[in-house]
């Protein structure tokens, strides 16, 4: 898990009641988590790994926010997160979780060379498809798949105007829309 919203966690106790998976996020937002009945948490860091079978997560930042609302009230969830995914044999992915640009996105870069990137578009609640255009370059990604956007009448970002904001770049834009698969 990302942070601590509920658009991120809200099946996150159910899910892992169901299949026996084990949840991995900041240490605040998995210790909330297994108070509720998460049976197998992996509480983490920034900075931080966990390998499982050929994938290693490791944190990384992300600028949004993080309260869990918890009944009546908002507790605090931990900062929020992303998580570089390194598959054995396979691709580095990056999933930016819910943020906005920063110009460390660079560091990510220089220490795990992702080649997709994960990127919320939707703006409102993270970044626009302007600030994902940018994110992308400092990342020096080849692929992004756009993420957080056209769920909410709010998030008005699209795929199209991200493809519009990178140019002639050379940074492939996977068009998905919410709910359908990514081959």
């Amino acid at each position: 898990a990302t942070h601590g919203h509920f658009d991120h966690i809200a099946d996150v106790v159910p899910t892992a009641a169901r299949t026996g998976a084990a949840v991995v996020g900041i240490y605040e937002l998995v210790a909330w988590l297994q108070s509720k009945g998460v049976e197998k948490g992996i509480g983490m860091n920034l900075g931080g790994s966990y390998r499982h079978g050929d994938v290693t997560l490791t944190m990384v930042e992300a600028r949004h926010t993080s309260g869990i609302s918890d009944g009546d009230k908002v507790v605090y969830g931990g900062v929020p997160a992303g998580f570089v995914l390194t598959i054995e044999g396979g691709p580095v992915l990056l999933h930016a979780g819910d943020t906005t640009v920063f110009s460390d996105m660079k560091l990510i870069a220089e220490l795990y060379h992702p080649e997709l990137a994960m990127l919320p578009i939707g703006g409102h609640y993270t970044m626009g498809p302007r600030e994902a255009a940018l994110s992308a370059r400092y990342l020096g990604v080849k692929t992004v798949l756009p993420v957080h956007f056209g769920t909410m009448p709010e998030l008005t970002g699209t795929p199209a105007e991200l493809k519009t904001h990178l140019g002639d770049g050379g940074i492939e834009v996977l068009m998905v829309k919410p709910g359908e698969a990514v081959r």
